[in-house]
């Protein structure tokens, strides 16, 4: 008797998962083509990739569009900090993370009206922050400025420190965080299975008069982010 193809994607998949962990197959390494892998365990495609699918939503394996499936490095944790911080991206602690930075000027439409509180294509600027760790996308991040507060030349690792010296001091820092499934976009951009959920953020800073100079949206893997939020208590004296 036949063993049905969900038995048979658990096998392969735990085959390939002890070949990992024993050091058969490498950090980094491709792993043979579909088809080869396919023809070896003497299972169909889909059932190959459903296999696969299992060890991608681990993340113990990556697929590269046009290039195969890989096995990934170990994963970092990182570690957002709530409470006011400028989120171009989370910490690390041996801050191994490098971050891409692209900036686009752009009208307000959509969301983006309610989120700033601002009219149809009043003036933004969006900073897209995706972070790696190596080649491995790890983090993506969408900052929205009113453009009369984006800084100019950022680069690399200034986002954070730029943003507060063109905006005025902050009231409010609302955060609100929730988790969900990565947009398609989100899971192509961090090349994640579509089935991991992400800690998703959306940030919103006020100034002292009421204007919104600071929205952020995060979409952090929940495979790899904690996030930590700290209250500070004051007793009052006497």
């Amino acid at each position: 008797m036949t063993p049905p193809a969900t038995s048979r994607r658990h096998a392969i998949a735990e085959d390939l998962r002890n070949q990992i962990s024993k050091g058969h197959l490498k950090a980094g390494e491709r792993l043979p083509s579909e088809a080869r892998l396919a023809a070896h365990y003497g299972v169909s495609t889909p059932t190959l990739r459903n296999a696969l699918a299992l060890l991608q939503a681990e993340g113990v394996v990556e697929k590269i569009h046009g290039s195969g499936n890989f096995v990934r490095h170990p994963l970092r944790k990182t570690t957002y900090i709530g409470g006011g911080h400028t989120p171009s991206t989370p910490t690390a602690a041996d801050g191994a993370l490098h971050t891409t930075i692209r900036a686009t000027n752009l009208g307000a439409h959509g969301h983006l009206t309610a989120l700033l509180k601002v009219s149809p294509r009043s003036p933004l600027t969006e900073f897209l922050c995706l972070s790696h760790e190596g080649k491995t996308p790890h983090s993506l991040a969408r900052i929205y400025v009113p453009r009369d507060l984006a800084p100019a030349n950022v680069q690399e690792g200034l986002l954070t420190t730029r943003l507060p010296d063109q905006r005025p001091p902050l009231a409010v820092v609302q955060e609100t965080v929730s988790t969900r499934l990565p947009t398609p976009d989100e899971a192509t951009t961090l090349r994640i299975n579509r089935t991991l959920a992400i800690l998703s953020i959306t940030r919103v800073a006020t100034d002292m008069a009421g204007r919104v100079v600071e929205a952020a949206l995060l979409a952090l893997p929940g495979d790899r982010t904690d996030a930590v939020f700290t209250t500070h208590h004051r007793r009052e004296e006497g």
